[in-house]
């Protein structure tokens, strides 16, 4: 199919600058995108008949990661002082 209908993981790495030249990065497209992959994700590992808690752990633990990430220099700074 043409090439800004085919998903990330069907463009191969030599097409990868034009599929990117396709997709629209305005605020409502990047909306979209947004609430497609949440769609997806909690289709594939929430909304499921025989679902186990492997959805919301991995929800959790990219939390903790996002987290982390935000107050590294405010633990990297702490982690060096010295306690009397």
């Amino acid at each position: 199919g043409p090439l800004s209908e085919r998903r990330l993981m069907d463009v191969r790495l030599g097409e990868l600058p034009a599929w990117l030249a396709t997709c629209n990065f305005s605020p409502q497209g990047l909306l979209g995108g947004v609430r497609k992959a949440w769609s997806s994700y909690y289709d594939k590992y929430i909304n499921v008949k025989r679902g186990g808690p492997a959805g919301i752990s991995m929800l959790l633990a990219g939390y903790c990661l996002l987290s982390y990430g935000w107050n590294y220099q405010h633990i990297k700074c702490h982690r060096w002082r010295k306690y009397h």
